[in-house]
Order: structure tokens, then sequence, then C-alpha cells
């Protein structure tokens, strides 16, 4: 009778005791998968939010760079061609491109000419008297594409430099705008604008600028009452 209650007793024991391991196993268990669940979603969130972040950085960058290439593929339809020996006529030439946007082309003769003015007098003259076309050094691309010509010079001898013949004569300004501009120590334009016209008579040609030597040095504000009266801004 003792073994028989021996043994119910150590079989309700073993029982007990799997119960209790059984038990704790459960709540190990929740606890591991609660964190593995947690860690997921954050992981994907945090993924989710680099996506759009780089997403939205890339769209901005693409959106500021459009106006830019734009802005390089527009050509500009003003030039300004100009001869200048002693850098008077220059001075105006870049003030008048940097108030219109215009490209530029300076007229430079493949033989350059004496730094000494009275040399240059008599070699000016000689010319006139030759009628001398100077070989032009470079070339103008794309000369088609110009709508509008501002033309300047200094007066030589009451005319424009050679040089100038030289251009009217090798490109073709037909359909047109020139805008003659002029520097010189008082004598104006002389009868430098019916030449314009009669060597090039298919073209527009405007007012001109007519600035004395003393007024190169600080060309702004003529030029820009000249041009605002000219007609030409869109």
């Amino acid at each position: 009778m003792k073994k028989l209650f021996a043994v119910m007793m150590a079989c309700m024991l073993m029982v007990a005791l799997a119960a209790c391991g059984s038990a704790g196993s459960n709540i190990e268990k929740p606890a591991v998968s609660e964190l593995s669940v947690t860690e997921t979603p954050v992981a994907e969130v945090e993924s989710e939010q680099e996506t759009e972040e780089r997403t939205s950085w890339a769209d901005t960058s693409e959106a500021t760079t459009e106006p830019e290439t734009e802005s390089e593929d527009t050509a500009a339809t003003e030039l300004v061609v100009y001869f200048s020996w002693s850098g008077n006529t220059e001075t105006v030439a870049m003030e008048i491109q940097n108030q219109t946007g215009a490209d530029s082309f300076r007229l430079v003769p493949v033989e350059p000419y004496t730094d000494d003015y009275d040399a240059l007098l008599n070699i000016a003259q000689e010319e006139q008297r030759n009628g001398a076309r100077p070989a032009i050094s470079g070339s103008i691309e794309n000369f088609d594409s110009y709508e509008v010509v501002y033309l300047g010079f200094p007066i030589w001898w009451g005319d424009m430099p050679m040089i100038l013949y030289s251009f009217l004569d090798d490109y073709d300004l037909s359909g047109k705008t020139i805008v003659p501009f002029v520097t010189s120590g008082g004598s104006g334009f002389s009868n430098t604008i019916s030449t314009i016209e009669s060597m090039e008579p298919n073209a527009e040609v405007l007012d001109g600028l007519s600035l004395g030597s003393s007024q190169t040095d600080n060309p702004g504000d003529a030029v820009v009452s000249w041009l605002s009266g000219l007609g030409l801004a869109e």
C-alpha cells in the first residue's frame, strides 16, 4: 500500500514539474517574438523615409538645373563690332555690350598699326587716298544669326578707318539693323552715316552715338540714354 502511495506521489510530482517548465517557455517566447516584430517595422519605415528623401532631393536637383540649361542655349541676336586704336572706342563698345548682353567682335588688322600717333596719321591718310582695304584678322561665326549690329569706330581724317570699309565689303548686312557709334575729337559722325547707308542699302541704319574723347572715360550714362531712345528693347 505504501509502495502504491509512493508511486502515485512520484507521478504527481513529475506532472507538476512538467507543467512548470511549460509555463516558463511561454513567457520567454512572446518576449523574443515582440522584439523581432518591433524591429522589422522600424527598419521598413526608415527605409521608406530615406527613399522619399532621396526622391525629393533628386526632383529638386533636376528642377534647379533646367533653367541653367535653357540659359546656355539662348543665343544673342545683337553684336557689337568695333575698331579701336587708342582704346576710347573699345571702352564705349564694352559699355554697350554690358548693357545689352550682345556679343562682340573687335576688328583687328592682320598687319598691326604703329603705336606712334604721328606715324599713324600718315598711314591713315595714305590708306584713304588709296582706298585701301586692310585685311581683318579672324572672322565672325554665325554672322547671319545676328539681327542688330552696333558698329563702332573712331573718326580718322573725317572718315571711318579703312578697316571698316573692309568689314562692310566682307559681310552682308542686308535685313539687319545697324546702330553706329563713334569717338572723335569733336567732328561727330562727319559723313560716315551716309557712307554706311550707301554701302549697305538693304540695312536699316538707326541714330548713332557720338562721344568726344573726354566723354569716353565714363560713358555709362550716355550709353543708357542713347539705348533707351532706340526702341530696340523687347
